[in-house]
């Protein structure tokens, strides 16, 4: 009995809710016709440009740095930051199963046993004994609950979840893209300080033999106390680069340590020995103008955004509209637990609620314009995302053509510095010059041979960040499953 009676309330309420209809505004996915003006600057010049073609998600590969792989994989791994967003993806997945429960009929089961005893001379007795004797009540049976989404305000809500899982979703990807594009930073900016503290070094050699050749010549009566001084100054003011170049090289492998999950230091001996600062491809595929919304998470994000508001407009319609609730029992009800089962212990109940919205003062007209209001503010925070995005890549790739040319401009600066101090310390140890002419020229060089390391970098770095404005390193194939299990939950 128990069983057809559920059987038969599952099917009225299937019967009902393919009835309804769904209320409010449909999400369309917004264009992004900004791309049409987006030109890309001519690269001809330089020895990295920016090529159509699909973007690497792996980009980091391209710098041909297997250390630099492994610290990106580590990260991947066990970097807190991206922990954390995983944990808001799980967490997005729950409330949205919690949402979506509401779309079926609840069941639950019930029992309970009390001892009572009724009042002489109130109501009548359910024992019988008038008050006058204490009884037993034994109950136990099944309760169904189920609410007619008439006019979608369930379906709406799931709509709205399903895109505040894809929000966090997309905060995920943009954690990571944050990420991966730090630990690149870091590390080629550690290989930027070990190289200029390797220009330092050679240069405190050359200062240490410039001074040890004054000081000859000053035994030899053809220099001054004047020039020993001016050699032994510069030797100084050299050795005072050094411990400063030091420590940011610490700090530099404490902040990659962090990112990787792992205590100060612990990178220390993998990372202490110098290497090249790793340079990018020679071309820079960036893709499509069009595909960029595609892989910004920052977009993808604001689109979600969008999506929840636009589904929460619909909910607050439906509540407009009357609800219609179905809820049921049936079960067994005894004074003695020998009964309890018995065909004449049996009890149901069974019947729809209405519930119409007659006076509000305003609260549920005040709600839709609240919802609709969100939903013109972010379509507007779309629009800006979307902005942003260009003018982020914009600025990246003509940054990073800028960075090259002033590469190879201070290329050749060091270069005739080299010489001009070669030629200087030769002059000077035959005596046609005095000492100042070879101080200038050794000042010279050190200052653009730190130029060049720092450019060397900038131009690795300029690029890491043109990589993260095109929305690169993301898109692995466990997290486009995960991006793809949250739409369709």
């Amino acid at each position: 009995m128990k069983a057809k009676l559920i059987t038969q309330l599952a099917s009225a309420c299937a019967v009902l809710g393919l009835d309804g209809c769904t209320l409010g505004p449909d999400f369309h996915a917004p264009s992004t016709p900004l791309g049409a003006h987006w030109q890309q600057p001519d690269a001809s010049t330089t020895r990295s440009r920016a090529v159509p073609g699909d973007v690497d998600s792996q980009w980091w590969r391209s710098f041909g740095d297997p250390q630099l792989t492994a610290l990106l994989a580590e990260a991947q791994a066990n970097n807190l930051d991206l922990r954390v967003a995983a944990s808001h993806v799980e967490q997005s997945l729950a409330a949205r199963a919690t949402v979506s429960a509401d779309r079926l009929p609840s069941i639950d089961a019930t029992g309970d046993y009390s001892r009572a005893r009724g009042s002489e001379r109130g109501l009548s007795d359910i024992s019988g004994n008038n008050g006058k004797d204490n009884y037993n009540v034994w109950n136990t049976g099944l309760n169904l609950a189920w609410e007619a989404d008439l006019w979608g305000r369930v379906r709406r809500s799931v709509e709205a979840a399903d895109a505040k899982v894809q929000v966090s979703v997309e905060e995920q990807h943009a954690a990571m893209v944050s990420i991966m594009a730090q630990v690149a930073r870091d590390y080629i900016e550690l290989r930027g300080t070990q190289s200029s503290l390797e220009v330092t070094r050679k240069n405190l050699d050359i200062a240490r033999h410039s001074l040890d050749l004054t000081r000859a010549r000053l035994a030899q009566g053809v220099a001054t106390d004047l020039e020993v001084a001016q050699a032994a100054a510069l030797r100084a003011s050299i050795e005072a680069r050094v411990p400063a170049l030091e420590q940011q090289r610490s700090v530099l492998i404490n902040a990659l340590s962090f990112l990787v999950g792992r205590q100060p230091g612990a990178l220390s001996a993998e990372l202490s020995p110098s290497k090249a600062i790793p340079a990018g491809p020679a071309n820079v595929p960036v893709g499509l103008p069009s595909e960029l919304a595609q892989r910004r998470p920052d977009i993808r994000r604001a689109e979600a955004d969008l999506h929840a508001a636009t589904a929460a407009i619909g909910i607050a319609k439906a509540d407009f509209y009357p609800r219609i609730s179905l809820s049921g029992n049936a079960g067994f009800q005894a004074m003695q637990l020998s009964n309890l089962g018995s065909w004449g212990s049996h009890t149901f109940a069974f019947g729809p609620s209405l519930s119409v919205p007659i006076f509000e003062g305003g609260r549920l007209r005040g709600q839709l314009q609240l919802r609709e209001s969100a939903q013109r503010e972010a379509g507007i925070a779309y629009q800006r995302t979307v902005l942003a995005a260009w003018h982020e890549v914009d600025n990246a790739l003509s940054g990073y053509q800028a960075d090259q040319r002033r590469h190879q401009s201070l290329e050749l600066a060091v270069t005739e510095s080299q010489r001009a101090l070669a030629s200087a310390q030769q002059q000077y140890a035959q005596g046609s010059v005095d000492f100042l002419n070879v101080l200038t020229v050794q000042n010279a060089l050190l200052a653009n041979q730190a130029a060049l390391v720092h450019s060397t970098a900038d131009v690795s770095l300029t690029l890491v960040t043109l990589y993260q404005a095109l929305g690169g390193g993301w898109q692995q194939p466990a997290q486009a499953a995960l991006a793809g299990d949250g739409r369709q939950r």
